[in-house]
């Protein structure tokens, strides 16, 4: 594929995207389209920045931390006023684009998404977004997906490109041809100097008076970039201060000094097209130190200021994950595409063997026979660079072949990073890149991926560590929670228990169903204080518990008030909540005590939906004396009782009652009357986020004709 097949016919794609770019005043456009099997948003279309500027986001990750997969996955156009609004709400971007700006991202979608739209405008943009700016914007991303889904119902969907398409937004202008000749005798009668860069960061034009500045003739300085051409400028501040202008579109100025001891100010004033620099002499001798001058001599070529942006991006999001699957889905989604590489292999070392445990690029047959190398071969690099910690490179098949003098190469890759993955001088893993191309590894580059190979091994480490406990904590959870409920006659039952999806997905929340008779039985549900093993082991003393004395056949009173007092001649340090409901099923009635948990829910056979008044008794374990009042309400046919844990109806900003309240809206509306339908149904409304901060357990009891 080239550069230009974003969809067969580009013109009429990017014609709206300019006019959108153009329409709206941005200095700056992207747009993202879903790959073919729509698991990644890839960059297709870019103007008003060099490609190199946004490296870290060539390919976004539905569930990224960042406006355009925000924008895509919530459906909705997504603000950033400035630098403030970043760091609150996207701190690992602010980390990478330390600059000030406004952003929008609306995704770009018809009955399905196609991608998002990006817009950049200068620092000097008011923070707020008018409602007019606004539906601007949507009414453009529906544009351009009408535009997009015509293509696919063509025969000609769009594919995003290898590369982004790179497009200049013309700016009108009123020069003349002839007045090329005047602006340069013009731009020489300034005093100093005057040079003129692309977005690229290239030199355009350079005046006699800079050249003299600079100390390079003009020949030497048109079509390179300063920070390359001239030894003194090769310091990532520098660059950083002209990433800055493009970026903000807002002047920059600073002070070099060109050895030995000449010092000149810089002076950067940007807009769509490009940068012009004024140049002017500010003394000789000692400066300052709000400027020192870089080393230029006996020192390594300082890495770029976009590489270092980058590093830490990608060290940011390392920071953020959790399991061992996290690590190599990030190291697959963003490592990979930031560095070009078409392949990859992540080893963890497990009893002496390398086992594969993220790979991208590779087939079933290659990574089966890769799975299980014993750590102790030497004649392939994995082990070596595994047992010396040190990082190998290899940028052809001949350069591979000369270290390694008859290894295998069946998987058709042409160059290869070997990456040591070291903890405290201890190996405890290997990564390999590799490309489709035979690729240069240059000292900046391989500089960047060593120190990225360290932070992917301390990432890896603490997730290999949550996954043991969580192993732990979730085979834990499963044993004391109830595998499957009796059957009952005249009751049909529904359970859910949902884990919290931050920690270690694990709590305290349980639920339970006891046959007694053959018309009766117990229902309980509660929620012990934490989650953590501690807590789920005290939720498995307390089902036991009440099971014990339910069984026993007394009221749903005395049940919890001796629950209550083992809990508290056991002071385990954590309180409980409960609610038990005793069901006659012959007489259509339920009696019910709480322990200072949330109401039930009484669904009428009509669908009207009402919370029972339960007064709540104090807490499990608090005081071995408390008393639990009894409350009596008619369950007829099909009724249906609702038992929840907070984790249902309370949120951050969202308090308890109301959401009962809400929840019982819900089981107003909702049409269906199979108990499991309905559960699913009212916990997709109620909690349809991807994250929860609390875990979740739900009991339905839709009371039948006895028997069914």
């Amino acid at each position: 594929m080239t550069d230009g097949d974003v969809m067969g016919g580009t013109e009429p794609l990017d014609a709206m995207f300019l006019e959108t770019v153009r329409g709206t005043g941005a200095s700056m456009g992207a747009l993202y389209l879903l790959g073919p099997d729509d698991r990644m948003l890839r960059l297709a279309i870019l103007s008003g920045v060099p490609a190199e500027f946004v490296a870290p986001w060539k390919v976004v990750a539905p569930g990224a931390p960042i406006p355009v997969a925000d924008a895509v996955r919530e459906d909705r156009l997504v603000w950033v006023g400035g630098p403030e609004d970043m760091t609150r709400d996207y701190p690992r971007a602010a980390v990478a684009v330390p600059y000030r700006f406004a952003l929008a991202a609306a995704p770009v979608a018809t009955t399905r998404p196609w991608g998002a739209l990006l817009l950049l405008w200068p620092g000097t943009h008011p923070p707020n977004i008018t409602p007019r700016q606004r539906d601007h914007i949507v009414s453009r991303c529906r544009h351009l997906a009408h535009l997009l889904e015509d293509a696919a119902h063509e025969g000609r969907p769009a594919t995003p490109p290898d590369r982004p398409r790179e497009l200049v937004v013309e700016a009108g202008s009123s020069a003349k041809p002839q007045s090329a000749s005047a602006a340069v005798d013009f731009a020489e009668r300034l005093p100093g100097g005057c040079v003129a860069l692309d977005l690229e960061g290239r030199v355009t034009f350079v005046s006699d008076g800079a050249v003299d500045l600079l100390g390079r003739s003009a020949d030497q300085l048109l079509g390179t970039r300063p920070w390359q051409a001239l030894p003194w400028l090769d310091d990532p501040v520098y660059e950083d201060r002209y990433r800055a202008a493009v970026v903000s579109r807002q002047p920059v100025s600073y002070t070099v000094c060109r050895p030995p001891d000449r010092w000149l100010d810089f002076r950067l004033y940007p807009d769509a097209s490009g940068i012009s620099a004024r140049i002017t002499p500010a003394g000789v001798g000692p400066r300052p130190s709000r400027a020192p001058a870089p080393e230029t001599t006996g020192t390594p070529t300082p890495a770029r200021a976009g590489q270092l942006y980058q590093l830490m991006h990608l060290a940011a999001a390392l920071t953020e994950t959790v399991g061992v699957r996290d690590v190599a889905d990030l190291v697959a989604d963003q490592i990979m595409p930031a560095f070009g590489a078409e392949g990859l292999v992540l080893y963890v070392a497990d009893a002496n063997r390398l086992r594969v445990i993220g790979h991208r690029g590779y087939d079933r047959a290659v990574l089966e026979r890769l799975e299980g190398t014993p750590v102790d071969t030497s004649a392939i690099p994995d082990t070596q660079v595994f047992r010396s910690g040190t990082p190998a490179f290899f940028s052809s098949p001949e350069e591979l072949e000369h270290d390694y003098p008859g290894v295998p190469q069946a998987t058709g890759k042409r160059a290869w990073a070997f990456l040591p993955l070291m903890i405290s001088g201890q190996p405890v893993g290997c990564c390999v890149l590799s490309y489709d191309r035979p690729h240069t590894f240059t000292a900046q580059e391989r500089a960047v991926l060593t120190s990225l190979a360290g932070l992917i091994a301390h990432a890896l480490d603490r997730a290999r560590l949550y996954d043991a406990k969580h192993q732990l904590a979730q085979g834990l959870q499963q044993a004391l929670l109830p595998h499957t409920l009796p059957v009952v006659p005249g009751l049909r039952v529904a359970a859910r228990y949902l884990p919290a999806t931050r920690g270690m997905d694990i709590g305290g929340d349980f639920y339970d169903l006891v046959r007694l008779t053959s018309t009766t039985a117990a229902a309980v549900i509660g929620d012990v204080q934490g989650h953590t093993v501690a807590a789920a082991a005290l939720m498995g003393q307390v089902r036991t518990a009440i099971h014990a004395h339910a069984t026993v056949g007394v009221p749903p009173d005395l049940v919890l008030s001796r629950t209550n007092r083992l809990l508290a001649d056991l002071d385990p340090g954590l309180f409980t909540s409960c609610l038990y409901a005793h069901l006659d099923l012959a007489r259509h009635r339920v009696s019910i005590s709480s322990a200072g948990h949330p109401p039930p829910l009484l669904r009428r056979p009509d669908g009207r939906t009402r919370l029972l008044d339960v007064p709540p008794g104090l807490l499990l374990g608090i005081d071995p004396d408390a008393t639990y009042p009894v409350v009596d309400a008619a369950l007829p046919p099909e009724a249906t009782l609702v038992l929840y844990t907070d984790g249902l109806v309370e949120t951050p900003d969202t308090d308890m009652e109301q959401g009962a309240c809400d929840l019982a809206r819900h089981l107003d509306l909702a049409a269906d009357r199979d108990p499991e339908r309905l559960l699913d149904a009212v916990i997709h409304d109620i909690r349809p986020a991807r994250q929860r901060t609390d875990d979740i357990a739900v009991l339905l009891l839709q009371a039948t004709s006895h028997p069914e």
